[in-house]
């Protein structure tokens, strides 16, 4: 996953969202040279799946497939770090939930930052300065260390989701450079669905191969799912042209997927059963 990070110094224009970064402190800061979050993913067409026969079954609605992100971990126990006597140096990183959580995002989540083991930064949800309310969805965190960006460190970034009781983790080595910060003039969205513990295994398919395969003739705007059993793994629609990608989430290498294409004309569901196999 390439997460094209916008930086700016930190004496340039700020967002409104800003929490109170009050004293003054020695240094400007440190810039995320490189912000590549990953997680574990692999990518395929359609040259793995093992049938490509279909069956059909009719429906009364139109389906309402989507992945379940509930898990079961417990709320982490994050202080918030006073680094002030220990690192002169600092920086805003400015992070918004993918669209995917959003519906999820709640005034209880939390978002922290680590360098290795060490806790760098912590952050509830923004307050707007305008009405003092939170801003659910978006954390401003106070990022300090003393790195000059010579040296690639070993990032974490976690966020943690109350109403799904889940952990979301981001790693990477990057730089960090003084006078920089993220996500001020553009957006910074991680995408932490990557960086799942319920679903550590993560497959990119192209829909319309594994459909034309099949015999079944993709039409735009149509409604894709992946499943293992019962359980959605991953949904799409169409896209005009082709080329939709299609991400599968898994709990472990070698579960097979089965590709769901619901036509609406009909009102039916096209069913593949071995699209695919998670690697």
């Amino acid at each position: 996953m390439d997460l094209n990070m916008k930086r700016t110094s930190k004496s340039g224009h700020q967002s409104s969202l800003l929490p109170s970064l009050t004293g003054k402190v020695l240094g400007v800061g440190l810039l995320f040279a490189c912000f590549a979050l990953l997680g574990s993913c692999s990518s395929s067409n359609d040259d793995d799946n093992t049938n490509a026969a279909f069956t059909e079954t009719s429906l009364s609605e139109t389906p309402k497939w989507q992945v379940d992100w509930s898990n079961n971990q417990e709320r982490p126990d994050w202080t918030e770090p006073d680094f002030s006597a220990i690192y002169e140096n600092w920086t805003v990183l400015k992070v918004r939930i993918e669209d995917a959580l959003m519906p999820y995002a709640s005034e209880g989540d939390l978002m922290a930052l680590f360098v290795g083991s060490e806790q760098r930064a912590l952050a509830q949800p923004a307050v707007s300065i305008g009405t003092g309310l939170p801003h659910i969805g978006k954390f401003v965190m106070k990022v300090w260390g003393n790195e000059a960006g010579t040296e690639p460190l070993l990032i974490s970034l976690q966020y943690y989701c109350q109403k799904l009781n889940h952990i979301f983790t981001l790693s990477d080595k990057i730089t960090l450079d003084p006078d920089e910060a993220t996500g001020i003039e553009e957006e910074f969205v991680p995408e932490f669905t990557l960086g799942s513990p319920k679903y550590p295994v993560v497959k990119m398919l192209t829909a319309e191969p594994l459909l034309n395969r099949a015999g079944i003739t993709p039409v735009a705007g149509a409604l894709v799912g992946a499943f293992v059993g019962e359980e959605c793994r991953g949904t799409a629609t169409l896209l005009n042209g082709g080329g939709t990608p299609l991400v599968v989430y898994g709990r472990s290498a070698g579960e097979t997927v089965a590709l769901k294409y619901y036509d609406e004309a009909r009102d039916c569901v096209y069913t593949i059963a071995n699209a695919a196999i998670l690697q």
